[in-house]
């Protein structure tokens, strides 16, 4: 037929159509396919006389990865009318195939995603092999996007908009094999790759003259159209839950998804597809999708593959973990460990500390049990491979030794100090710390070239970042070993130099100290909480900072001042605020009064006293100023952290933003959200010149970012 689709007839009439891409480890959208699928259903159309069906499969270990997304990132709105034309080709190609006349079925071999998944739905019939690594689904919203091939007006015509909705265009959401055939996702399940043909053929010959629901007259969309009473009250809630969800965050993708469901359920079949591309091409041509495919597929495909990891070092499996200190952090990566396979040493000083622990891992379990995420005998599995002790002793065997003592630099070297003499040569010392020198905590062992950070975020068992710290005498097979530990515990690892708060801390806290400098000029703290909110951050950076503690954040801020020789007349504004509300006992949540009041550890509102203690300036806070001012200072000091050498790697930058610290993921990171403002490097160069003349020379462009935009190059 062609290179790209190998052919095959069994049973005399029924056609194996076969994907290989050729040269390429995966099936995608690109202008090879594009080519060959149309080319294919010619040669269909003109053969379909002496065909009784068709069984479309792929030879890949998967059987669609979904569109080009490199080439997606690149387009800009000038080619808006030729990714409208390509949409539209590919969605007539799909339509070609559904309308053949014989029955199609789709044999999923391995993973149907996005474009995979669209083309899965245009067969009458979805047969899977049952694995985990078999997964289907639409997640276009999370590059920004929206199902462009079909999928958006398929799904909302099989499940009806609301379900199509929730379960699939909104969410993202990858199912296996066994949850999407409960959902109607797939039709079939079969146990063997081999028994994939045999199943379809039987299909088949048992459903000669299959039709899509769409095609067979009378059609009604399930759950009523819009106009229903069915939905009339179910699709202003959705709305109003995104607009809660978005908090007024840049939303794009969700918006155009709910408008081209809702719009193309009100029309026929081929309006709704031009419906989809309209809506689909805006999407593709904008510089947030461009920033969150950057992000979450080619910085995260770097750090996945392992670009950061040393040359020329086998990779390790680690069979044993030794988690010193059961508090809840130490209790988190003693879950994370065992649940990933290994065997846990948990240890405290006391034995009953150290069941605590074990217990709160049970907990986690407990909560994964009720919302059907795991068996009773998945869990006792788990907690069998956790061994709860206080001699320390028992971690002799570990092939590495997290420490998660209390956030004190003699505790922890003290702990090290007993630990050498016990463990193995080769055993990875790794300290779980947000904010102390490795470098100097490895002054405690005699092989510093064994001493790494590890540094995990709570909650452990769901935040997905790990920040490895690289200290000064900290050797390449160390390094390797903790990449390959990140990997075996399913982190997504960033690499960073030993410096006074590593990357994530160090970064964070200029983005609270920016909000606090605010309050202490007079800005209505809700207005510094809406701002940030609009810009996209998760949580307001007041409510954070009393997560935080005051007194932590002003302690790190202190450490980072002294390493860098900063006078206290050049601190950061914001210390001066914290300094205020620490003296009026008012350090944070956890001592039940901060920027915020709280009753019973509940937050119930910002504390009236602010206004006493900083009074308000006149006039309306301008929402923009202070969302950039917390943008800026972050990306700035990014920068700062690639110059010194603390930043490894652009990708470690994006990813540890966005996953570590909450940086809106709309702008693909910190150093992203550089290229993306509208005229690129020398925009924000501007951009930050004025606010630098406004709120103080933190905010003076490095110069090397000048020096970048001058020359008109991006951050890579």
């Amino acid at each position: 037929m062609n290179s790209y689709f190998a052919t095959e007839i069994v049973d005399d009439s029924i056609l194996i159509l076969t994907m290989d891409a050729p040269g390429q480890s995966a099936n995608t959208m690109d202008e090879a396919f594009r080519v060959a699928i149309k080319e294919c259903l010619d040669e269909l159309e003109e053969r379909k006389a002496s065909l009784t069906g068709v069984v479309l499969t792929s030879a890949k270990s998967t059987f669609f990865a979904g569109g080009d997304l490199g080439f997606m990132m690149r387009a800009t709105p000038a080619d808006a009318e030729e990714i409208a034309r390509l949409l539209r080709g590919v969605k007539l190609q799909l339509r070609r195939l559904e309308t053949l006349g014989i029955p199609v079925v789709a044999a999923l071999n391995g993973a149907a995603l996005g474009g995979g998944f669209e083309i899965a739905l245009a067969a009458h019939h979805r047969i899977a092999l049952d694995s985990p690594r078999t997964k289907v689904g639409l997640p276009e919203v999370t590059f920004g996007l929206l199902p462009g091939g079909g999928g958006t007006t398929r799904t909302v015509r099989m499940f009806g908009v609301q379900k199509a909705l929730q379960l699939l265009l909104l969410r993202g959401q990858q199912y296996v094999p066994s949850a999407a055939l409960d959902l109607g996702l797939i039709d079939d399940v079969v146990a063997t790759k081999d028994g994939l043909v045999p199943r379809a053929v039987a299909w088949i010959k048992a459903n000669p003259s299959p039709v899509q629901p769409w095609d067979t007259p009378g059609h009604r969309i399930p759950g009523g159209n819009p106009s229903s009473p069915e939905l009339a009250t179910v699709l202003p809630a959705l709305a109003s839950t995104l607009r809660k969800q978005s908090k007024g965050a840049p939303s794009l993708a969700a918006r155009n998804i709910l408008a081209a469901a809702v719009e193309g359920a009100q029309v026929d079949f081929a309006t709704a597809l031009e419906i989809e591309t309209s809506y689909c091409t805006e999407l593709i041509c904008s510089q947030t999708s461009a920033n969150i495919i950057k992000s979450q597929f080619f910085d995260m495909q770097h750090i996945q593959r392992g670009k950061g990891r040393p040359e020329g070092y086998p990779v390790t499996k680690a069979n044993t973990v030794a988690v010193i200190g059961a508090g809840m952090m130490g209790a988190a990566i003693a879950y994370v460990c065992a649940k990933a396979g290994l065997q846990v040493v948990l240890r405290d000083m006391t034995i009953e500390a150290a069941e605590r622990g074990k217990g709160y891992a049970a907990k986690i379990l407990e909560a994964r049990e009720a919302a059907g995420k795991g068996t009773p005998e998945q869990s006792a599995e788990i907690l069998q491979r956790i061994q709860p002790t206080h001699a320390l002793p028992d971690a002799a065997k570990a092939d590495v030794v997290i420490e998660a003592v209390f956030e004190n630099p003699e505790v922890k070297k003290q702990v090290f100090a007993e630990l050498q003499a016990i463990v193995g040569p080769d055993t990875v010392l790794a300290s779980n710390t947000s904010t102390l020198p490795i470098t100097d905590l490895a002054t405690a062992v005699e092989r510093p070239e064994n001493f790494i950070g590890l540094h995990f975020f709570s909650p452990v068992d769901k935040m997905p970042l790990l920040e490895i710290v690289v200290g000064e005498r900290t050797s390449d097979a160390t390094l390797a070993r903790a990449l390959d530990l990140a990997a075996q515990i399913g982190k997504t690892p960033i690499v960073v130099n030993d410096a006074p708060g590593f990357f994530t801390t160090r970064v964070i806290v200029q983005y609270v100290l920016e909000a606090v400098a605010a309050v202490g000029e007079g800005v209505a703290p809700a207005s510094i909480e809406q701002a940030a909110m609009q810009a996209g951050y998760p949580v307001g950076p007041l409510a954070l900072v009393d997560e935080l503690t005051l007194t932590l954040l002003r302690d790190i801020d202190n450490q980072a001042a002294a390493h860098r020789g900063v006078l206290p007349e050049n601190r950061h504004p914001g210390i001066g605020v914290l300094d205020r509300l620490i003296e009026r006992g008012r350090a944070g949540r956890s001592k039940g009064a901060g920027f915020y009041d709280y009753e019973d550890g509940r937050r119930v509102g910002i504390w009236t006293g602010l206004g006493e203690e900083f009074p308000l300036v006149e006039g309306e806070a301008v929402l923009q100023d202070l969302a950039d001012r917390m943008l800026y200072t972050e990306s700035i000091d990014s920068i700062r952290c690639l110059d010194e050498g603390v930043l490894r790697s652009v990708p470690d930058a994006n990813v540890g933003s966005i996953l570590g610290i909450g940086f809106p993921g709309w702008t693909g990171g910190v150093l992203q959200f550089v290229n993306q403002v509208e005229g690129g490097p020398a925009a924000f160069v501007a951009r930050a010149e004025e606010l630098a003349r406004l709120h103080g020379d933190r905010f003076r462009p490095p110069a090397s970012l000048v020096e970048r935009a001058v020359a008109g190059k991006h951050y890579e």
